[in-house]
């Protein structure tokens, strides 16, 4: 049985198909609410083979088929598998100077009801991703990127290569493939960055965890002598890197500012994380000291059902065991996490952007408020409050007052004044679009209903 989804975005045939056949595209098309992860990408649209892997490390692998190949208007990729037909065409018709119509046309049994939810989300992303690309429109960068496995690195990573980038993998093991070099975080190599545009230092241990003298030894030491090594480099580096961005964290500000509303401009805040980011901040130091342009980019909460909070939240939410965290009036400083790639994607790209850049969303909500709007997304009852007791017995009490309870009205002052768009600035959005609860029409933010 046939399953067609169509959308218009307003991209030329060429730029949208040119899209699809470069690395990350299906990476940038995989929901990310599916149990299913990108195995390996087809290496031509033509006849290559692409591999996601579905749970219980079981391979759902499509084949693209040469005969129904028609750039720039057509391909066609199969599921290699006896037991489920699946036969996908892509297709790419003008609809008038600089707008495409793109028509997902799948023969298959599978209900349209799962399908749905999917290639609503393709097209939203399709659209979204090429609308990036043209705002902050670049000649082609080499860009080194740490970090880039985890769950930030993955999608801007695929963000960077869709848009015609080029993404220079450092990894702490020996390299293994094309576009990976080995990185010594502590002494990193002279020649790493040699040929490199830009830096993207994402990597660093994970904040969460219960703040022994342990965990804090590690959230220090994987950020700042790293930071500063790297840093370091970029600035001796003969013809290397013009620009150097660094990830960051709302937590400069510290757990608990009450209602004061936080910009770039706001002084730093008192506890661990403040402390560490302000130290991993000053560790970049080197690179605007020889003359790159340097963005540090304070990250609030990434929203994603991959990875982060909402990893953790989702099952229990979409159970309706899911509640406020003690009275619930702390503020959450969040941001969805394509529309922070596509804040790295102008950090690298705007010449004009640099120093600390607050990457949030402009609508921060308090922790009810957020409980209330996933609950709702999810159709689910939030009736079930978090005891303060639990956070604390989980991380300890400095831990639950720097992670669980924090609470930071921060605003994103510097790009707001840049006039920079929002993906999703509303929660509820944000979460329907990650979630896969939108709706089925393709909405005009990410182009046109047929």
């Amino acid at each position: 049985m046939a399953r067609v989804c169509r959308s218009v975005v307003p991209s030329a045939v060429e730029d949208v198909f040119a899209w699809h056949a470069r690395p990350g595209a299906i990476t940038r098309l995989t929901p990310p609410w599916q149990p299913v992860r990108v195995g390996a990408e087809a290496g031509s649209l033509r006849d290559g083979t692409a591999k996601l892997v579905l749970p219980g490390g079981v391979p759902w692998v499509a084949a693209h088929e040469a005969d129904g190949y028609r750039p720039p208007h057509q391909f066609v990729d199969r599921l290699a598998c006896p037991v489920l037909r699946w036969r996908h065409t892509h297709r790419f018709d003008a609809a008038g100077p600089g707008r495409t119509e793109v028509t997902d046309h799948v023969d298959t049994p599978v209900p349209e009801a799962f399908l749905r939810s999917m290639f609503a989300y393709r097209h939203r992303q399709l659209a979204a991703d090429l609308a990036a690309h043209r705002r902050y429109r670049h000649d082609s960068l080499t860009v080194a990127v740490t970090g880039a496995s985890g769950l930030v690195g993955t999608a801007l990573t695929a963000l960077l290569t869709t848009g015609g980038h080029q993404v220079v993998r450092l990894v702490r093991r020996p390299a293994e493939i094309p576009g990976e070099r080995t990185w010594q975080p502590d002494a990193p190599a002279a020649d790493l960055l040699a040929g490199v545009d830009a830096v993207v230092h994402l990597a660093g241990a994970p904040v969460a965890g219960r703040f022994d003298d342990r965990h804090r030894r590690a959230v220090g030491d994987s950020r700042i002598e790293p930071t500063r090594a790297l840093a370091e480099l970029a600035a001796r580096t003969d013809g290397g890197p013009k620009v150097f961005v660094s990830a960051s964290a709302v937590g400069y500000y510290g757990p608990d500012r009450g209602d004061e509303l936080l910009s770039e401009e706001s002084e730093r805040g008192q506890g661990f994380l403040a402390d560490v980011v302000t130290d991993w901040e000053l560790a970049t130091e080197p690179a605007p000291a020889a003359g790159l342009r340097v963005v540090r980019v304070r990250t609030g909460l990434v929203l994603s059902p991959r990875g982060g909070l909402l990893r953790l939240q989702y099952p229990l939410f979409a159970a309706g065991l899911g509640g406020p965290l003690g009275a619930g009036r702390q503020w959450m400083p969040w941001i969805g996490l394509d529309d922070l790639a596509d804040v790295y994607l102008r950090a690298l790209t705007d010449s004009v952007l640099s120093g600390p850049v607050n990457a949030v969303s402009p609508e921060p909500v308090r922790n009810a408020e957020y409980t209330r709007t996933l609950g709702t997304v999810l159709k689910r009852p939030t009736l079930l409050k978090v005891p303060s007791i639990g956070p604390r017995l989980l991380l300890g009490q400095d831990g639950a007052r720097e992670l669980a309870f924090a609470g930071q009205r921060v605003e994103p002052r510097r790009l707001t004044a840049a006039g920079h768009e929002f993906r999703h600035p509303r929660l509820a959005d944000a979460l329907g679009h990650l979630l896969g609860t939108a709706g089925d029409l393709i909405e005009s933010a990410a182009g046109e209903p047929v």
